[in-house]
């Protein structure tokens, strides 16, 4: 009868991985697997719980950072994650204090603001360090 449970949640989880493509549940599809196999050559239901849980946690830790690594290798940026790196120039003097600042990178403008909380004056060249929501964290670029 543990065996049928354990073919259950291999199907439970598989169809769940299916349906949302986000690499969670097949760890876990895998540990069940495991504990149906055990059940199979006769051991008792603590020994298949315990082997469900330190399988499906083994391949989690281990198979998980490979398996996101080899599908997001062919992944583009998206236009905002592409700015990052870029050169920027300041239209509208950046002062964190004043919520103010606006930079223009590609002929698009954006808020930004100072990363180091430092004032920017207009036409200053700035580096795009990262994105906070609709906003820019730049800093001055070095001469």
């Amino acid at each position: 009868m543990d065996g049928i449970f354990w073919l259950i949640v291999v199907v439970v989880m598989a169809v769940i991985e299916i349906i949302t493509l986000g690499l969670t549940t097949i760890w876990f599809a895998g540990g069940a697997l495991a504990s149906f196999a055990a059940s199979l050559l006769g051991a008792n239901l603590l020994v298949q719980s315990i082997l469900f849980v330190t399988v499906s946690v083994v391949l989690l830790a281990v198979t998980r950072p490979l398996a996101v690594e080899f599908f997001n290798k062919g992944r583009t940026k998206t236009n905002a994650e592409s700015l990052i790196g870029k050169t920027a120039v300041v239209q509208q003097e950046i002062d964190n204090l004043k919520a103010a600042g606006m930079v223009t990178v590609d002929g698009q403008e954006w808020s930004a603001r100072s990363k180091d909380d430092s004032v920017i004056p207009a036409e200053t060249r700035v580096e795009i360090l990262e994105i906070s929501g609709v906003k820019l964290l730049v800093r001055q670029k070095e001469l």
